[in-house]
């Protein structure tokens, strides 16, 4: 079995992060979200991988490289545009060839990984496995039907007026035949071959779709919102690992300091992950934080955040919370006069101001 995970998205739902840095690369508890799928493939099994990248690609080339480092042979895939997942299947034909594969959204996390499911997948032999989730918001998804045998009936991408709220995770497994129907169904309205009119198309020529409902946690994270969740839960299995230089500084819970970072009159309360690097002082670090490395914080509080590398936080008035800060930001109280608010701001920027 080999794998397949997707890249090639813009991230537009994470901008600015997504201006300057591929969305599957965008850390959670310090590990790009890229990484987490490319574990998850060599823990069930699979060494070799085909990564569909897209304007990014450099980028993810960089991170990755040959694979090695995760024990997998990966090839890139270039998709010339967003076209959807069905399309992204479609230009992998050559490289997936007539194996059976699992298709893998790069920005998506799960917390059972994906061997149980390539097991299941090998046991019971279906042309399609898909794995499903209830949701709160299911017009925002693929969503799935069932019929009273819990068969897979219908499939609907983003409908208005949802008739379930099982919505597709984004880890598919599929034998050749998925190849039939990729090439058989037209662009979406949104102008996409859609991964959900390739299923039904499967379902419609009799072939065996078998759904699989997960119960542990999966985050799409292409929001703020659902980044700092994915961030929150990682953070949830951590380890205590303190190998910085502590000073005067009182550590509570899990909490991960990296080599020579120094922290200075601190109190942090875990979970935590502190990378390498850092400097700190007199601060407050809040649970379900994750500081990137080179990362400098002084006279600050800090909670439920993610902050990326070489970044600074100075002399902060009010507790920062549910923030992701980018690379190399400055944000830092300032004595100027006249009083005023000063901004370097980029496009699709969130601040709110007390």
């Amino acid at each position: 079995m080999k794998g397949l995970i997707l890249s090639g998205g813009a991230g537009t739902r994470l901008r600015p992060i997504t201006h300057t840095a591929a969305k599957q690369l965008v850390p959670v508890a310090n590990k790009p979200v890229l990484f987490y799928g490319l574990e998850a493939m060599r823990a069930a099994g699979i060494d070799e991988v085909g990564i569909v990248v897209g304007d990014t690609r450099a980028e993810i080339e960089a991170a990755v490289g040959d694979g090695s480092a995760f024990d997998l042979a990966v090839t890139y895939l270039p998709q010339d545009a967003p076209r959807g997942l069905a399309h992204a299947v479609l230009i992998s034909e050559g490289f997936l060839g007539d194996e059976p594969f699992v298709m893998y959204l790069g920005d998506n996390l799960l917390k059972e990984g994906i061997q149980p499911f390539v097991r299941a997948f090998e046991a019971t032999g279906p042309d399609a496995l898909i794995l499903l989730q209830k949701v709160a918001d299911p017009q925002s998804y693929g969503i799935a039907e069932l019929d009273g045998d819990g068969c897979v009936s219908r499939l609907v991408e983003k409908p208005a007026e949802p008739r379930s709220d099982l919505a597709l995770v984004g880890v598919y497994l599929f034998t050749p035949a998925v190849f039939e129907s990729v090439k058989a169904i037209e662009p979406s309205a949104r102008g996409e071959l859609e991964i959900t009119d390739a299923i039904q198309h499967m379902v419609d020529r009799g072939l065996r779709v078998e759904p699989h409902v997960v119960t542990g946690w999966w985050k799409d994270t292409g929001k703020l919102e659902d980044m700092l969740e994915a961030n929150r839960l990682v953070l949830s299995t951590l380890v205590r690992d303190v190998q910085g230089d502590l000073h005067e500084t009182t550590i509570e819970g899990p909490v991960v300091v990296g080599p020579g970072s120094r922290l200075e009159r601190c109190t942090v309360r875990g979970p935590v992950v502190i990378g390498a690097g850092c400097r700190l002082s007199d601060t407050f670090v809040g649970p379900y934080t994750s500081l990137s490395d080179g990362v400098v914080v002084d006279h600050a509080e800090i909670e439920h955040s993610i902050v990326l590398e070489n970044s600074r936080i100075s002399h902060l008035s009010t507790r920062m919370s549910d923030s992701l800060i980018g690379r190399d930001c400055v944000i830092a109280h300032s004595d100027a006069r006249p009083v005023a608010y000063r901004f370097l701001v980029g496009d699709s920027c969130q601040i709110g101001i007390l």
